[in-house]
């Protein structure tokens, strides 16, 4: 039930991505026709759309990781016995949960800072926490995929072991 669950927020993320790609496209051809229908052009625009890829970008990520998706050379993994490629699984799970758990950890840090100086973006004045929270949210939530899978793949304990 949980797993659906999960399956039908993921594909409510990537509706949400694509309706902000669809934005990000209608804010480039504004631009575009600003700009050499009427000699100007929307400031700030590109770097809006620039920080709308990066949201698109790390925030897609979690989808992929999700579907289990991502791009994997598993040639020599296939032919490992079914014991084999579960153990390595596990250290996968473990050394992505790691890893994106550090990442966001690493990011969360960095938005804080950008709050507390109060940095905003050049041209649309965009408070820096919210393009750089993207890495955060995208990364800390590939960590809690991980870490939900990795707790499915465990033992339930020693009522779940045969009885002798």
């Amino acid at each position: 039930m949980i797993e659906r669950a999960l399956d039908r927020a993921v594909r409510g993320l990537m509706i949400c991505l694509a309706l902000v790609f669809i934005a990000a496209v209608c804010l480039n051809f504004a631009n575009v026709v600003g700009r050499y229908a009427f000699g100007r052009a929307i400031f700030g625009a590109d770097e809006v759309q620039t920080y709308i890829m990066v949201w698109m970008a790390f925030v897609g990520a979690v989808a992929v990781t999700w579907r289990d998706a991502h791009l994997r050379m598993d040639v020599l993994v296939a032919r490992l016995s079914p014991p084999l490629r579960a153990a390595l699984r596990v250290v996968e799970l473990m050394l992505m949960a790691a890893t994106a758990g550090l990442v966001f950890w690493q990011s969360v840090a960095y938005c804080l800072q950008m709050a507390q100086m109060g940095r905003k973006s050049d041209a649309a004045a965009i408070p820096m926490q919210i393009p750089h929270s993207a890495v955060a949210l995208g990364f800390g939530l590939i960590a809690l995929i991980a870490l939900w899978r990795l707790a499915r793949r465990a033992p339930a304990g020693p009522a779940a072991g045969p009885k002798t």
